[in-house]
């Protein structure tokens, strides 16, 4: 049986794709900027996660003969209203011009409304009739899995920050 490939799954796979290599212009600020170990070791299991995703979804684009951008020098940043969770131009600068302490707890909180949006992403996936193409499908299901596991890192984390998640958009 061939694969059912809905515009809502591209979309999202594109979508993805931009929200990862967001998340990855936040972690490469973290070693120069981040005062806590965990953090750093954090951020390194969310590069290694996200990037292989990215190339997962890169091989399922190309394999369905679908135009793949490379993400080098993308700022995912430039169309934030596109997808949830993501960062503004300003959001980032901030973030980039911020250390220690001061940048553990932006990160997390920053990182945080990412990670929920990427959950939203997969939502709206659903919502829209999407998934029904068994990678779409899982890759969707892997993701919400990973990003909600993170989040409760993350909640860990910010309290021994004595912080809390930030408030929910919606």
């Amino acid at each position: 049986m061939p694969d059912v490939v809905t515009g809502a799954d591209l979309a999202f796979v594109r979508g993805m794709l931009l929200h990862h290599a967001q998340a990855l212009e936040m972690t490469e600020l973290v070693p120069d900027r981040a005062t806590r170990e965990d953090i750093t070791l954090f951020a390194e299991r969310i590069e290694l996660s996200q990037a292989e995703e990215i190339g997962v979804m890169q091989d399922w684009l190309r394999g369905r003969g679908e135009p793949v951008f490379e993400l080098g020098g993308i700022q995912a940043h430039e169309h934030p209203e596109q997808m949830s969770g993501m960062l503004t131009g300003e959001q980032m600068a901030e973030l980039a011009g911020t250390s220690g302490a001061d940048f553990d707890l932006l990160f997390l909180q920053s990182m945080y409304r990412h990670h929920e949006g990427a959950i939203a992403m997969v939502d709206e996936l659903s919502d829209a009739g999407g998934a029904q193409d068994p990678f779409i499908f899982e890759l969707a299901k892997e993701i919400d899995n990973d990003q909600r596991i993170e989040m409760d890192r993350m909640v860990g984390m910010l309290a021994d920050l004595g912080a809390t998640p930030p408030a929910t958009d919606g």
